[in-house]
């Protein structure tokens, strides 16, 4: 895997671990950044990727899972790899449930530690690349005037643009001039890639009762 800019934040009150880990994680080329408790990665905010958060669960303090639920409220977006000595198996259900993308119990091999947070360092890529492209769509919308959003919404009902033009009581010449403008601020060329911006942030085609 290529961990070039990726950093795991690791929390565990163990010293030995915290030591271990860190050499582990440089060896293989990933930035390690390490917390004795969940309050000090707390404190370190804000926390950021590409990355994840290797979490211990049964800490002095606020726990592990505690933590995560801490850092799912405040919209951290870095995907967590439990490592613990000492889960339960209802608390690694309730985990994996709430979103973790793995729950490891010491002592764990390399390969499967690494295999499980390769899997969260992907995730956050995907799912980042996924916002961005959300982002990126719906600040498009917003450069859409009111008429504009109105012609859109009825292209993407498949209306013709005199059934547009009829519906909203301008000229079929306006229609096309509005709907020009939709698809250049848009960015698309077509009404298929039109169809499917709306589609990817949930503007989907809604029929307007006659």
């Amino acid at each position: 895997m290529d961990w070039s800019g990726s950093t795991v934040y690791v929390v565990d009150d163990d010293d030995a671990v915290r030591r271990s880990m860190t050499r582990l994680l440089r060896a293989a080329g990933c930035k390690a950044e390490t917390f004795a408790s969940a309050e000090e990665l707390l404190a370190r905010a804000p926390i950021s990727g590409p990355g994840c958060i290797l979490l211990d669960v049964q800490m002095p303090g606020m726990s592990g899972i505690e933590l995560f639920d801490r850092l799912s409220e405040a919209g951290v977006a870095l995907p967590v790899v439990f490592l613990t000595a000492r889960g339960t198996i209802p608390m690694s259900v309730r985990a994996m449930k709430d979103g973790a993308v793995d729950f490891l119990v010491k002592p764990v091999t390399e390969d499967v530690l690494f295999q499980a947070l390769e899997q969260a360092i992907t995730r956050y890529r995907s799912e980042t690349s996924s916002r961005y492209a959300r982002d990126s769509i719906l600040a498009r919308i917003e450069r859409l005037s009111v008429r504009e959003r109105e012609v859109l919404e009825r292209v993407l009902q498949g209306r013709l643009n005199k059934q547009i033009a009829y519906e909203l009581d301008i000229s079929e010449k306006t229609v096309k001039a509005h709907r020009g403008r939709v698809m250049e601020k848009m960015e698309v060329a077509t009404v298929a890639e039109l169809v499917h911006l709306c589609d990817v942030v949930g503007i989907g085609v809604q029929e307007s009762a006659d």
